[in-house]
């Protein structure tokens, strides 16, 4: 039973990953690492689609997308942690955990949702390739990501709202390095059923909708390549999905990873590691999956550095 004990609090706790002092300089230069190793390899995506004109396409269009999402995602929960560990002192204020908990919503949207375009631009690309530009013009290209955008941050006001109007325990320590969702409500004291609710509910639409369009995209995507008659066509459109079949993988596999760890174990610290890794190495190697399996990036970024 939770304490009945409820106060208007004005910080949580983020108790991090470990409560061991001594290895909180190591946590600090691994999350410090992969931060800056995240920023710089996105940063690079972007420059270079940027500054190569015949880049300047729907697919890298979206991947640029994707790597300013990713830049953003990191940074909303990285840099908390990071001062946390640096200052040692765990608190963030009730404002600041409910501000992290609607971007952490948002960009985790924007994630499923801009990997769910990238497989329909794919999908009209090889299936429908006369058409490609006329069907992935401009405007639809701005109008997918803009829609996207509006349903994650009205998703993310709506959990917010929620959580608002929740009263708390006097136990405010969240097992985390960020203010995840689930955590927050787990510690109140009021009936939750209604955000739970709705947590569940626009898990299956937002993700569930999304992971099943891709799924439709890349079962015509397969069935129009193995109807090419010559190894090279099949071979020159499954290479064009290869970087982001790979980052799919990543993405939902660690998700997996993520909800079976959480599943199978009672350790909130445990499943406090596999959602910090969720939330921080498939953005970090997103870079580098599209600039060593695609040879246009390559030859960009070689541009860029020679300059």
């Amino acid at each position: 039973m939770k304490s009945r004990n409820e106060t208007a609090i004005s910080e949580f706790l983020l108790l991090g990953l470990t409560e061991d002092p001594a290895l909180q300089p190591l946590i600090f230069s691994l999350f410090l690492s992969m931060y800056l190793v995240t920023v710089l390899g996105n940063l690079l995506i972007i420059l270079a689609i940027s500054s190569v004109p015949h880049l300047h396409t729907p697919m890298y269009f979206f991947l640029c997308c994707l790597s300013s999402n990713d830049i953003a995602y990191t940074t909303c929960t990285i840099p908390q942690m990071l001062v946390n560990i640096q200052t040692q002192d765990p608190t963030i204020t009730y404002t600041g955990c409910l501000t992290q908990v609607s971007f952490v919503i948002i960009f985790a949207l924007m994630e499923n949702f801009l990997l769910a375009v990238m497989a329909y631009d794919r999908y009209v690309a090889i299936c429908h390739p006369v058409r490609y530009r006329v069907i992935m013009n401009c405007h639809l290209c701005v109008l997918l990501v803009l829609v996207s955008l509006l349903i994650s941050v009205a998703d993310a006001l709506l959990h917010t709202l929620l959580l608002m109007r929740l009263s708390f325990c006097t136990d405010q320590g969240i097992p985390h390095f960020f203010c995840e969702l689930a955590h927050v409500i787990e510690l109140s004291c009021s009936d939750t059923l209604i955000d739970n609710l709705t947590v569940l509910i626009a898990v299956c639409v937002f993700a569930g909708v999304p992971f099943t369009g891709i799924i439709f995209s890349y079962i015509h995507i397969v069935s129009s390549v193995l109807r090419m008659p010559s190894s090279e066509g099949k071979h020159k459109a499954f290479s064009t999905c290869g970087s982001h079949l790979s980052v799919l993988s990543l993405f939902y596999g660690t998700a997996f990873v993520l909800y079976v760890s959480s599943a199978v174990s009672n350790s909130p610290r445990h499943s406090a590691v596999v959602a910090g890794m969720y939330a921080v190495v498939p953005q970090m190697l997103n870079p580098f999956i599209y600039s060593l399996r695609n040879r246009e990036m390559k030859e960009a970024l070689r541009k860029l550095w020679v300059g």
